[in-house]
């Protein structure tokens, strides 16, 4: 299961309902749109995983192995809020959070508003995430906040379940953790970051995460205090924004900490993770990772939540398989 302190879960908070029915199916236009806009990824081998001094070994990241994945088209982006508004306007589609009634804010970013709808109760070792009623993606820090003032921030939210629902009707699907992991180092080997080892290259932020003293001061140095807009900072010498801090990313994979350590070809050749689990991956780190306690947004750095569960720092990109034109 996940580390609270990154990814709060909620198994055994809400009783899980059945997914919504939707029609999941944007039309052929907008899908075919969609599908070109997608950064084309070269087949090849990489080094997966880390070694870093400052890794956390029981989440697996290592060991460092060789992969081999076939090309692939993925996002340069997270989905935004306004990507994601289109397709509950076309589908009918109502996320996990919405059915449940309540998701987890982190405690500064609850709206003034919304601070009578705090839930009794905190996480266990994160006490700084509340769960809130009404918080969704229409609301990010609960009601009196809306999705309209962030149209271009990552959508949040969003459980694996409503990330995959909206891969399907976008005509995508999630990528897998090693195609993420391949796109968010952007052709570099064994680096720390998607730009290089050093966190602030000639003293420059290169990504959201916590500066101060978590979780009580956030100086707010890199520019934001919550998530940012989706193409904030740098891009990775592929093309891809924010693949380190800002919004936690769902993969397809089924969370495991040493599937991927025995050399075999279902580990090494297009790696899809193990069949069955708990827990889906999620990648990338937060705007509330810190070096004093989750420093996972290393590349290499890896955690997990359930498949319904929903925070204020979790989002999705999507990925798809390149036609024979591509």
């Amino acid at each position: 299961m996940s580390d609270p302190c990154c990814a709060p879960t909620s198994a055994g908070d809400r009783e899980v309902p059945e997914p919504t029915a939707v029609r999941l199916q944007a039309s052929e236009r907008d899908r075919a749109q969609g599908l070109r806009a997608m950064l084309r990824i070269p087949g090849g081998t990489f080094l997966m995983g880390g070694d870093d001094a400052d890794a956390f070994p029981e989440d697996g990241e290592g060991p460092v192995r060789e992969v081999r994945l076939s090309p692939f088209l993925i996002d340069a982006t997270t989905v935004t809020n306004r990507q994601f508004a289109t397709f509950v306007r076309s589908s009918g589609y109502r996320t996990d959070a919405e059915r449940y009634g309540w998701s987890f804010v982190f405690y500064a970013l609850v709206h003034p508003e919304a601070r009578h709808l705090v839930r009794d109760g905190t996480v266990a070792q994160a006490p700084w995430w509340l769960a809130v009623d009404g918080a969704c993606w229409r609301a990010p820090y609960g009601p009196g906040s809306s999705w309209t003032d962030l149209s271009n921030h990552p959508v949040v939210h969003v459980s694996w379940r409503d990330a995959s629902a909206y891969a399907t009707w976008a005509g995508k699907r999630l990528p897998t953790e090693a195609e993420w992991e391949r796109a968010a180092r952007g052709g570099l080997v064994g680096s720390r970051f998607p730009w290089g080892d050093e966190l602030l290259p000639r003293g420059q932020h290169r990504c959201n995460i916590w500066q101060g003293r978590f979780p009580q001061v956030n100086t707010g140095e890199d520019g934001y205090l919550g998530a940012a807009p989706v193409k904030s900072y740098r891009p990775n010498n592929f093309g891809l924004y924010n693949t380190s801090g800002n919004v936690w990313e769902w993969c397809s994979d089924w969370w495991s900490t040493a599937w991927h350590a025995a050399d075999r070809p279902e580990t090494r050749q297009d790696p899809a993770g193990p069949r069955t689990g708990e827990a889906k991956v999620i990648r990338g780190g937060s705007y509330l990772c810190h070096a004093s306690y989750c420093n996972r947004y290393r590349v290499a750095a890896r955690t997990s939540n359930t498949p319904d569960s929903s925070t204020g720092h979790m989002g999705f990109r999507c990925a798809a398989d390149p036609s024979p034109s591509r």
